[in-house]
This record gives C-alpha cells, sequence and structure tokens, in this order.
C-alpha cells in the first residue's frame, strides 16, 4: 500500500495535466477557427417570386459573416441551374461591402417548372456544400395555369430524431419527429407507439408543419415501431432508433432569456462519463464551457444565461471526459436585436393608368447608413412570403435540411413561434464542426482562398521552367472590349513564379487579348488567362425539394402574373412585327473591296481615302517575306528600309502609324508576322484621323484572317484568347411618363413597376422614390430589404390600396 499512493498520485496528476491540455487545446483551436475561418452566409432579394420564360430575373445579394457585412471577400458567383441540373447561366459579380447586385434572362424556349439558384463565393466552396445558398423560383408556363400538368402522387415519409442525437435505454428520452412528402414538404401525420410485442406505449401527432414531440422511456434491447397515418389516410409503419445500453440523455428546455440543459445517465454509469463536458458554441466561438460531475448523482442541470448572446444558432455539444463528442443539440437565441424598421411614407398617391407615385424611406436615428434593394410589384400576383433577409441569414445558412416556411419563425416579437422554432432545431442536423479534429489542434487546409481582390486581367504563363524567370520580364497584350472599335495596350510585368496581373484592370463581359511573349525563353510558352476566376460547373444535380406551387396551391396570383406577362410579351413581339414591315431595304452589289472592307474595318477604319490589298485572293503574297517586303513598291511615296532591324518606315515627311486589327502596334511585332495569317491591307494617306496625333504619317491597318478567309496552312501569328470578368450589369427600365419618350406609347402591362437594388439611406436624410403605374394595376406591394453598415437587417412588407 505505501508504493500504491504515489502511482495513483502520478495517474492523478497526468490525468490533469492531460485534461487542462485537451481544454487549452480546445479554447485555442475554437478562436482560429472563429478569427481565421469564419464561414459567410448569403441572401438574396429578387423583384417577384415567378417568371415566364423570357422575363429578367432581377436580384441584389446580401453576404454577411459574423453578423457583419462580409467585406473580405470581392467576388460572388451565383449559378442558375434547369431541372436536369443543366448550367443556364454562371454568374460573377463584384461584391462591395458584402452587397452586389445582377440579373439573368429566363430563356425564352426554357419548359421546365423550375430554377435553381446557387450562390456562394470562392471561400464558402472549402465547407460543407448543404451551406451553400439554393432557392427554387417557379416558372410559369405560356399556357394556362390550369393545365400546367398532372396531378401529382404524394409519397409520404417520417423520421425520428432523439434529443442529442441518440435514444438512451433506461431513461426519458424527448424524441422529435418530422413527416415529409417526397419533396420535403410537411405532411399532417398521427398514430402510436409500439413495442415489439405489441403493446401500446404512446400516441404521437404533428403539431405544426409536419413536426411534433414525444417522450419515451426505452427499455434496453426492446424494438419500437410508430404505426401511423398520414392526412390521406395512408397506413405506414416506421421503426424507432435503437437505444443505446449505456449513454447520456441530454435535454434542452428554456424560450427566453436562458436556455436550460438537463442531463441524465442511464444504469451503471461507464467510468468515461463520469466526468463530462458541456461546451456551446456560436459562430464558431466558444459561448460556454463547464464540467459536470455525474459520478454520484447520474443526473445534473445547468442554467446558461444567455440574454448577452447574438441572435442566431447556439450549438450544445457534450463530450466525454477524454473529450469525445457524445451529444449535440442545437438551439435558436432570439434576442432581437438584430433587426431595426424602416420608415416608409407615402408621398404622392396614385393608382389611376400611369399615374405618378412617391415613397419616402427613412432609417432610425440610431442608424448610421443602409444599404436597401425595393422591389414594388402588382399586389395582385402572385408572392412568395416563405422566407426574408432574417430567416436567410440567422437559419436556413446555418442548418441542413428544408426548412419550410422559414420567414413565420420571425414574423411576431413574441414567444409565440419559439417553440415551434424549437422543433426545427430538433429535427435538423447541424455538423460545421469535425470535432475528432478539433479537439486534438488539427485545423483544416481549405482549397480556395479568399477573393480579397477584385478579378483583374491577369493569369499564368506556361511552357517556361518557373526557375528561367528573372521577375524582370514583361508581356505586351493588346485588349479590345466586345463592342468596341477602339483597343488599349497594357504591358505587363511577369512574376518569377509565370504569373501576371493588371490589379487596376477590372472589367465586365468579355475582351479580346491579343499578346506575344518576345523572348527565347518563350518560344513554347503560352498565357492562360483569368485562372482566379472560378469556371461554371458542368452539371448540377437536381432540387428533390421543389414544391410546383403552381400546380399545388391557389392559381390565382400566379393566373394573373401570367396574364399580364404573356399581354406584354405579346404586344412587344407585334410593335417589332410593325416596326420590321415599316422597313424597306435597298440594295446594290458591293465590289469586291467593299465587301473585304465591310468584312474586316469598322469605325474610323472603314471607308476613307487609301490602298486596298487583298492577299486572300492574291497569288503572289506567300512569296513575300514579310508585309513590309509585300507593301514595297506598292504605295507611291511610301518608304520602306527592310535591311534595319526592325525596319523603318517613312511617308511624306512622317512616320505611319501601324495597326493589326485596328489595335495600335510596334514594327517588331509586325515584322514577325507571317503574310499568310493576313487577309487584308488598308494604308490610309496622311492625316489619318484615326490615329493618335491626327495620323499625319498616315497609318497601315493589317488585318488578319478570319472565317472563310483562314489559309490552310496558317502561320503563327499573335497569339489571342476571348477573356470573360465580371456579368454585365443591366440597368432596369421604369419608364417616366411625365416627359416625352417615344417607349411610352407602347402598352404598358408590367408586372414589376420598380426595382432599385443600390438605396443608400443615412440618417436624418430619407431617400425619395418615383416611379409610375402601368396600364392595369390598382394596388402595390413593396417589399424592401437592407442591411445597415453594422449588420443590422430590416425586411418591410407593405400592400398599398
Amino acid at each position: 500500500m505505501a508504493k500504491s499512493a504515489p502511482s495513483l498520485l502520478f495517474v492523478s496528476l497526468v490525468f490533469l495535466l492531460g485534461f487542462k491540455g485537451r481544454t487549452q487545446q480546445l479554447d485555442g483551436t475554437l478562436e482560429k477557427y472563429a478569427s481565421s475561418f469564419q464561414p459567410e452566409k448569403i441572401y438574396l432579394h429578387y423583384d417577384k417570386s415567378s417568371y415566364l420564360p423570357g422575363e429578367t430575373v432581377w436580384f441584389k445579394a446580401y453576404i454577411q459573416e459574423e453578423g457583419v457585412p462580409a467585406k473580405s471577400s470581392k467576388t460572388l458567383y451565383v449559378d442558375w441551374v434547369s431541372e436536369n441540373g443543366q448550367v443556364l447561366h454562371h454568374g460573377v459579380s463584384p461584391l462591395i461591402d458584402g452587397t452586389t447586385n445582377s440579373q439573368f434572362e429566363v430563356p425564352e424556349n426554357y419548359t421546365g417548372k423550375f430554377i435553381q439558384i446557387k450562390a456562394y463565393t470562392k471561400w464558402m466552396l472549402n465547407f460543407d456544400s448543404s451551406f451553400l445558398y439554393t432557392k427554387e423560383i417557379n416558372i410559369l408556363p405560356k399556357n394556362s395555369v390550369a393545365t400546367r400538368g398532372v396531378k401529382q402522387v404524394v409519397i409520404s415519409s417520417l423520421r425520428f430524431f432523439p434529443e442529442g442525437g441518440e435514444m438512451i435505454a433506461g431513461v426519458m428520452n424527448k424524441i422529435a419527429f418530422k413527416a415529409n412528402n417526397q419533396w420535403g414538404g410537411p405532411v399532417q401525420a398521427q398514430g402510436l407507439i409500439t413495442d415489439s410485442k405489441g403493446n401500446k406505449i404512446d400516441s404521437f401527432r404533428t403539431i405544426h408543419n409536419g413536426m411534433g414531440v414525444l417522450f419515451l422511456m426505452p427499455a434496453d434491447g426492446t424494438k419500437y415501431f410508430a404505426k401511423w397515418k398520414d392526412e390521406k389516410g395512408v397506413e405506414q409503419t416506421t421503426n424507432l432508433p435503437m437505444a443505446l445500453t449505456s449513454g447520456i440523455a441530454m435535454q434542452v428546455s428554456g424560450l427566453s432569456d436562458k436556455k436550460t440543459v438537463t442531463l441524465q445517465a442511464s444504469g451503471a454509469i461507464l467510468p468515461n462519463l463520469q466526468k463530462v463536458h458541456l461546451v456551446g458554441t456560436m459562430n464558431q466561438r466558444l459561448a460556454f464551457k463547464t464540467t459536470v460531475d455525474l459520478s454520484t448523482t447520474k443526473s445534473a442541470r445547468r442554467v446558461i444565461p444567455t440574454q448577452n448572446f447574438a441572435s442566431g444558432i447556439l450549438t450544445i455539444t457534450l463530450f466525454d471526459s477524454g473529450w469525445q463528442a457524445i451529444a449535440e443539440r442545437i438551439a435558436f437565441i432570439n434576442n432581437e436585436e438584430y433587426d431595426f424598421n424602416t420608415n416608409l411614407q407615402v408621398q404622392r398617391w396614385g393608382l389611376n393608368k400611369r399615374a405618378r407615385n412617391e415613397i419616402e424611406i427613412a432609417i432610425p436615428d440610431s442608424i448610421s447608413a443602409t444599404n436597401f434593394s425595393i422591389a414594388i410589384t402588382d399586389a395582385s400576383i402572385n408572392a412568395d412570403s416563405s422566407d426574408n433577409i432574417f430567416s436567410g441569414l440567422l437559419l436556413t445558412q446555418d442548418i441542413k435540411g428544408y426548412v419550410h416556411n422559414p420567414a413565420w419563425y420571425f414574423s411576431n416579437k413574441n414567444d409565440l413561434t419559439a417553440p415551434y422554432l424549437d422543433l426545427v432545431m430538433l429535427t435538423n442536423g447541424w455538423r460545421k464542426f469535425k470535432w475528432d479534429a478539433i479537439t486534438n489542434g488539427i485545423l483544416p487546409r481549405f482549397a480556395f482562398e479568399k477573393d480579397t481582390s477584385y478579378l483583374s486581367l491577369s493569369g499564368s504563363v506556361y511552357g517556361v521552367a518557373k526557375n528561367q524567370l528573372s521577375g524582370t520580364e514583361s508581356m505586351v497584350l493588346f485588349v479590345r472590349g466586345k463592342d468596341s472599335a477602339s483597343t488599349r495596350t497594357v504591358i505587363i510585368p511577369l512574376n518569377r513564379n509565370g504569373t501576371f496581373e493588371d490589379p487596376n484592370f477590372i472589367f465586365f463581359d468579355t475582351l479580346r487579348v491579343y499578346y506575344q511573349l518576345k523572348s527565347k525563353l518563350f518560344s513554347n510558352a503560352e498565357a492562360r488567362f483569368m485562372t482566379s476566376r472560378l469556371p461554371p460547373p458542368n452539371y448540377i444535380s437536381g432540387s428533390k425539394n421543389f414544391i410546383n406551387r403552381s400546380a399545388l396551391l391557389d392559381t390565382t396570383g400566379f393566373y394573373r402574373h401570367q396574364l399580364l406577362s404573356l399581354e406584354a410579351q405579346r404586344l412587344l413581339a407585334l410593335e417589332r412585327g410593325k416596326m420590321l414591315e415599316n422597313v424597306t431595304v435597298t440594295a446594290k452589289a458591293k465590289t469586291p473591296g467593299q465587301t473585304l472592307d465591310a468584312k474586316y474595318a469598322s469605325g474610323l477604319f472603314s471607308g476613307g481615302d487609301g490602298y486596298q490589298f487583298d492577299l486572300v485572293n492574291d497569288p503572289f503574297s506567300l512569296s513575300s517575306l514579310n508585309i513590309f517586303n509585300y507593301l514595297q513598291g506598292k504605295v507611291a511615296g511610301l518608304q520602306i528600309n527592310s535591311t534595319s532591324n526592325p525596319p523603318t518606315l517613312s511617308w511624306r515627311g512622317g512616320t505611319p502609324q501601324l495597326f493589326l486589327d485596328e489595335m495600335q502596334i510596334d514594327v517588331g511585332f509586325i515584322s514577325n508576322l507571317p503574310v499568310s495569317d493576313v487577309a487584308y491591307i488598308k494604308v490610309f494617306r496622311p492625316p489619318f484621323m484615326g490615329a493618335a496625333g491626327g495620323g499625319t504619317g498616315g497609318a497601315i491597318a493589317i488585318y488578319t484572317r478570319k472565317g472563310g478567309d483562314q489559309a490552310n496552312q496558317p502561320g503563327k501569328g499573335l497569339s489571342t484568347n476571348a477573356i470573360m470578368g465580371y456579368t454585365n450589369n443591366r440597368e432596369f427600365y421604369s419608364p417616366n411618363y411625365d416627359r416625352f419618350d417615344k417607349r411610352n406609347e407602347q402598352p404598358d402591362m408590367r408586372t414589376t413597376l420598380y426595382w432599385n437594388p443600390s438605396i443608400i439611406v443615412t440618417k436624418n436624410k430619407p431617400v425619395r422614390i418615383v416611379f409610375h403605374n402601368n396600364d392595369v394595376t390598382k394596388s402595390f406591394r413593396v417589399i424592401i430589404t437592407g442591411m445597415s453598415s453594422d449588420g443590422l437587417l430590416t425586411h418591410h412588407h407593405e400592400v398599398l390600396e
């Protein structure tokens, strides 16, 4: 016995040191998660809830990180996906202080019932894909809503969710349940719980959106079943999960300023369950931590004050003595500090045809500035009030699984909805943490860095060894926009790792880039552009939760929407037809030179006084060593010295400027351009107004072959790429009937009367909004969504009639 005491002391000391070490490790790892791996959340506000093929979806995105605007990420990706998983559009938008806006045009020939939207930043792809923003919007048919389709067969299912994750034998367990149809929608159900011997234990029924709760003390080794009927009277039997022989049942209660956690251990308590640890986390930060001794009492209760917590989801995790997670429960904290009221005042009222309306938006003095989006629609068309910015950023972006009508849980300022929201907590999984890694101090390795800078003209050079680059090399780019005749010359230095970037060259839509790498190192090299821009996914699996509301619900609003939109499209098509009927086209045959000039030249380069050379149809052009050799002696007064390197040119006392595909370029590039790549040359007599400085020396415009003029064996000219930047933003058209505009003569059947995604309101400075009614609307629906500079949210929904 004398020797056993030191051994026991040593073991106890090792255990205490180990416990302290694991505790500190948990605290430190959670702190690193909170500071470096904070996830982002997204909510999208749309101008309306349903669309016809050919209509435009307008949207505004709000992004938060730990309850404030997510300012570090600079790029948002939005994928528009058809029913069969085809990506219809891959939108890319710049984020400014956690917001952005854009649009998507539903294809004219789209026949699906819905389009799924997936929105994410590059940073969000590092986390579980279940937490990405997804939304399905209805696409109304162009035929009658009443004949939309087919009666849908509803298949019901029932699942059970023991609180904490496992059912424990010998103690009272709270077990939530959820009845759904095949799309995830709620189903009413009721039935009996029986054991394997057929004994009736208890009855149960759903109490809210297909959810309910029951209490059960299972016997060890006994199987339990639910015999139930859905709302159609269909009978089914569902197994309850088997109870663990030994464990701890965890129950969480409390609805206002505190949460009470009750622990109850079963039977003969195992050594690793005698001292357990209770840990709470919110937004990946440690909210509370306590150790509970169950060695003698087998039960314990802890009261957690929550009045100072931020609103959102609190995760309560129970660990055994060795820091292995054994139970987990989420609870919603609603301290109602996250929102503010937006004041809307009607300043001018007009429900007559094309009448002028004015409304004013103001914010409380306690709010410094707010970024708003506002949608005003015909109030009689269908509307979707099932979600809003509160439910999106505080609830659905933090849990897995479908939540039916999440906005309802934020519809009042009392505890009426709180018990039902707790059913949502009990029936939806939440596993953001891999606790084994955290308790061992292991941090994740992420595949994607944050987009902390905007997408700009950038890329990498491939085909050259990185150790051959000194950091002094550069590349010359000639850049032209899709609808622009002008070009821009950009010289970008190459980094030692082969990358290049001009952070000030941020662009939208498509650019055509010509480039050349002037060094022997780059004889086999090529440049790849915009490598930091995520490409569109090839395929996304279709939604399993979509409910075709246009077929299942009241169709009055859908019919009104469809009627107005179809009439607007019919009138637009009729107007276009009239315009075509009134146009008389007369033409005469063009000369070969005019045809060539029309095909290649544009802007100031088209027509004019100059020499024209058709190299496509000149059999002697390929015998020339280069362009200058070809032109020598063909243009009166043009002097070309081909013996110098690079060649020199003079004409009437000046030097003609050189253009390749209407981009200004230097002599060295042209001297290396094979004649077989050239289709057309145009030499302009001085002065040439399309050149810098007035073109006192004239100009030579060289056009490379395209289309049917491609040579059978083209030589190597300048490399070219079409590159994509941010998605081009369009402006929502809102007619002004107070002034003359030719467009005002057309019939007006707009369903969205006003959309503005970029309204900034500051305290004591209300913003006035002016919009005009259409030809038929008798009442307006106004939906205002916003986020303040410090992350407070607002949602204002009002019908004006």
